[in-house]
């Protein structure tokens, strides 16, 4: 757990931008266009003899007829993907957000010095008047706030779950 939350403190701002992505591509999602999806259904005829075992072997036919609704259904699911990993790293991000901001005194706002302004922790040590020692002290005891935190979410989500 103590690892996934490194990651997070680490991936927070590439986090922050992929969600800001995401809802650039969902407000401006047009899709496929109809051309598009007429060559992806464009299909070569082979080389050589064929032999025709039914009276409609006409690809293009088939394509005509079917086009808009595959087009429609692509569509569909990729602006639905694009909605569904918005929405779970904007959970994602909720809950660290709000953790983060939860921690108590001194050692909480040392913390979120280092994970929402990105200061390193001499920039942090001189904004607080304390050592860099003292803020690495701070930010492993944070860390294990946040452990704590995390598994309390974990075992709340299990139990909603299964009960």
């Amino acid at each position: 757990m103590r690892e996934r939350i490194e990651q997070m403190v680490r991936d927070s701002p590439k986090n922050k931008m992929e969600q800001e992505c995401l809802l650039r591509q969902i407000c401006s999602f047009r899709g496929i266009t109809e051309q598009e999806m007429i060559d992806s259904l464009y299909f070569t005829r082979p080389d050589g003899e064929r032999v025709q075992t039914s009276g409609s072997s006409d690809k293009t036919a088939m394509v005509a007829l079917n086009y808009k609704s595959q087009m429609a259904r692509i569509n569909e699911e990729w602006y639905d993907h694009l909605e569904d990993e918005y929405l779970k790293l904007t959970e994602e991000l909720r809950f660290f957000e709000s953790a983060v901001l939860s921690l108590p005194g001194i050692q909480g706002k040392v913390f979120q010095t280092l994970v929402f302004e990105q200061a390193t922790w001499e920039q942090a040590a001189e904004k607080f008047y304390i050592s860099r020692r003292t803020v690495g002290n701070y930010r492993a005891k944070a860390i294990e706030e946040l452990t704590k935190m995390y598994e309390n979410r974990e075992a709340q989500i299990d139990n909603y779950m299964l009960g």
